[in-house]
């Protein structure tokens, strides 16, 4: 596979945009972007052709975790409370909470809601002291500093997205330092995943509706939700090396069936590597529903230390290659779902293609 790995792949430039905020795609055919306190909506295309005009905007306050909701507005996750904003930022319903843990001041929400594209729902975490009298029991140990609180499983809940109702919630196996909530495009399948300091990451995927969560999945050990892959039943998931232990040095991807009870499909990112002790894989983005590429550091059989991405099947993960630039790019990806991507250098956003 290390020849494999090696084969370059050229790309196309399709255009580049000057941004110094983050950009994401999101549901719709637009970009959520970024910069300090202010999330912005844009419809893709006259963005990357150089027009500025959101279709939604807000200022968050800060530390705040916020995703745009399918009709420009957002949802937002705060230290004590999950809302809902109108696209000019109004507040259309909050649901308060207890404090968040982790031990940050001041107290932050670990990841953001997700709205599902449809316009249904909305997924939020929400975390779960202790009675005193049952922290010593079963409390997982969270260095929050005077006072100390003891916390038990976080919460995963499903809301209506025009009331903020509670419409379930259900334990997850995490007391999360970072969550990443996700839906698949069409939003039948909501993709959670946790990471508890020590644990690693725990993922599973359900299928929503008014009557609640149905878990229909769930990634193997140590591996988070890397995303669902365009106009297929297909997801990924993704094993960091987080070096917790002398065997957790692995980086590994998997890929799935919604429905399957396994990984149809296992690959060892090492096998990409010609010096696996240097090389580490940062990031995995589904390019369309025939690619994936995989962001990372590498040392090559004749070359230093630098960034690269690999592209690989999305159908099986098997290695195509490596994608060949002509300008620098680092680990920075928005991948659009059509085969298209964007990259970043300095405060400028480079949009590529494959050949």
């Amino acid at each position: 596979m290390r020849e494999t790995g090696e084969a370059r792949i050229g790309v196309v430039a399709l255009g580049t945009v000057e941004e110094p905020g983050t950009v994401r795609a999101v549901a719709g055919g637009r970009l959520y972007v970024r910069t300090g306190n202010r999330a912005q909506v844009h419809d893709r295309e006259p963005y990357l052709a150089g027009v500025r005009e959101p279709v939604g905007s807000c200022e968050l306050p800060s530390g705040a975790r916020a995703e745009p909701a399918p009709d420009g507005g957002f949802v937002v996750a705060e230290a004590e409370r999950v809302r809902a904003l109108a696209d000019d930022g109004t507040v259309r319903w909050e649901l308060g909470h207890d404090t968040w843990h982790g031990g940050h001041r001041p107290p932050r929400a670990p990841g953001a809601p997700a709205a599902d594209p449809r316009g249904r729902f909305v997924a939020a975490a929400v975390p779960t002291p202790l009675p005193a009298d049952e922290v010593a029991r079963r409390a997982v140990p969270v260095h929050d500093g005077p006072p100390r609180r003891g916390y038990g499983r976080d919460r995963l809940l499903l809301l209506d997205a025009a009331t903020g109702d509670v419409l379930d919630e259900q334990p997850v196996a995490a007391v999360s330092g970072a969550l990443a909530l996700e839906w698949r495009e069409d939003g039948g399948l909501l993709g959670a995943s946790f990471w508890t300091a020590w644990y690693g990451w725990a993922s599973h995927w359900a299928e929503a509706s008014r009557r609640g969560l149905r878990t229909v999945g769930g990634g193997p050990d140590r591996h988070g939700l890397a995303g669902f892959v365009p106009r297929t039943s297909r997801l990924v998931t993704f094993r960091r090396a987080e070096h917790m232990s002398l065997d957790d040095d692995r980086y590994e991807l998997a890929l799935h069936e919604a429905a399957a009870a396994r990984p149809t499909a296992v690959l060892d990112l090492n096998d990409l590597s010609w010096d696996p002790e240097n090389d580490d894989f940062e990031q995995v983005h589904p390019l369309d529903e025939a690619h994936l590429l995989v962001t990372g550091v590498h040392v090559p059989r004749h070359g230093p230390l630098g960034p690269a991405h690999w592209l690989l099947a999305a159908d099986s993960l098997r290695p195509l290659g490596r994608l060949r630039y002509p300008r620098p790019v680092g680990d920075v990806v928005t991948a659009f779902g059509d085969g298209t991507w964007l990259t970043r250098e300095g405060g400028r956003l480079h949009h590529w293609g494959l050949t």
